[in-house]
């Protein structure tokens, strides 16, 4: 990989911001953003991925007894706990799941059939999605083999080897590829065709990642708890926050509003901090601590942890979702907590419904969840899982939830409520 002179510092240490970019505030295309991506001094490189360790976050299996069954649908053809679920975009028809079985599978969400099997995975299957157009499915194992397929042929176009893998994301209007891999690199490739970038981290894990909505950033989160903001065309880190700005462990989530203009990130310290990505200053900080004791708030941190966090994108709050069970509302102009709802077990995922104030949940009970953000009121919950739901995700106008969960399905619900 050639080193550019716009990387002007080494990115392997404790280096303070390396360079403000001034954005484009003209709005642009989709094609406009795909055409940045363009002349992205890409390289082709081999891979050479090292096999990981089978280590995995999920509880320890206690079997739930078999009980309601508020699914419309099951799919059952994975042999071990499915540990990722995605939409596809374009018609949400179509869903991927990956597992500890290391096979990953499009299924249709209708009638749970199989519409192509992605085989030849090493390791368990912990990351799956489609590209923005539906056309593409990226699948990637524990192990670092990541497998690009075609939908329409159902056959595999590439793949490509890296170290253990942490999380893989799409473009949002391009087929490009982004992954976090355990030894702290982001990798950026063109699919099919592999040309490929590297995004140097400071050795330690890149555990969470996000591209922006502008197609032309990504956030990255690190074990050490820095989190960069990078300008994928110039390779550079635009912004670097480590310190009292970082977190005080490792990042475990994080998620933009709808402009790309925040990101919230989510940590092990129990923390949440809200950045503006124009100036990489954190504006706000949300944390369970509140008044408790000082004794108490740190056996709490100790034990506990941010495990997910989103915002809503008509209005302006915040949710923080908290291993200890708790789903925390926050108030964005006034940084303070609207509501907290209470679950019985700890949270894994969250999800916002595109267009209302509804924000769903999945949790270690094996349940899901639909809370009220503007009262703090459950307004549904479904069951039908015999263990703990891993992942799930909602169609875009939430009349569906696909879960994955520990009892090796994954199951399809269809979210009724008064006003539907």
């Amino acid at each position: 990989m050639e080193n550019t002179e716009e990387v002007a510092v080494d990115l392997h240490g404790d280096e303070e911001i390396v360079e403000v970019i001034e954005l484009n505030e003209t709005e642009q295309t989709p094609d406009d953003l795909a055409e940045e991506l363009e002349d992205v001094d890409f390289e082709e490189e081999d891979g050479d991925g090292n096999v990981a360790d089978d280590e995995d976050w999920q509880t320890e299996d206690e079997d739930m007894e078999a009980g309601q069954d508020d699914s419309e649908l099951t799919f059952s053809k994975h042999t071990g706990s499915v540990f990722c679920v995605n939409l596809d975009p374009a018609t949400n028809s179509l869903a991927v799941t990956g597992g500890e079985d290391d096979k990953a599978f499009v299924w249709r969400v209708n009638d749970g059939d199989v519409v192509m099997e992605c085989t030849g995975h090493k390791d368990s299957v912990i990351c799956a999605a489609f590209s923005h157009d539906s056309t593409l499915v990226a699948t990637g194992d524990m192990g670092g083999l990541i497998k690009v397929w075609k939908v329409e042929t159902k056959g595999e176009i590439w793949s490509f080897e890296v170290g253990d893998l942490e999380w893989i994301e799409w473009h949002p209007c391009a087929p490009v590829l982004l992954a976090g891999t355990a030894d702290g690199n982001m990798w950026m490739w063109k699919i099919p065709s592999g040309e490929c970038k590297t995004f140097q981290g400071p050795g330690c894990q890149a555990t969470s990642g996000k591209i922006l909505p502008d197609g032309k950033r990504a956030v990255v989160g690190y074990e050490d708890g820095i989190v960069r903001l990078w300008d994928l065309k110039q390779g550079n880190a635009i912004h670097v926050l480590k310190g009292p700005d970082g977190h005080q462990g490792s990042l475990t989530c994080m998620a933009c509003n709808k402009d790309g203009s925040l990101v919230l990130t989510g940590s092990v310290d129990c923390r949440a901090k809200l950045i503006n990505t124009a100036t990489g200053k954190v504006v706000g900080v949300f944390s369970e601590e509140g008044n408790k004791p000082q004794s108490s708030m740190e056996e709490e941190t100790r034990s506990n942890s941010v495990e997910a966090v989103g915002f809503c994108n008509v209005m302006p709050l915040a949710a923080v979702a908290y291993l200890d069970g708790t789903l925390a509302i926050y108030d964005l102009p006034t940084q303070s907590l609207r509501n907290k709802c209470q679950h019985e077990a700890g949270i894994v995922h969250l999800q916002w419904e595109e267009s209302s104030s509804l924000v769903s949940t999945c949790s270690l009970d094996g349940a899901v969840r639909i809370w009220d953000a503007r009262s703090g009121d459950m307004v549904s919950e479904y069951h039908g899982h015999t263990a703990e739901i891993l992942d799930f995700t909602l169609s875009r106008d939430a009349s569906l939830a696909v879960t994955a969960s520990g009892d090796h399905k994954a199951k399809v619900f269809c979210l009724q409520r008064p006003d539907r």
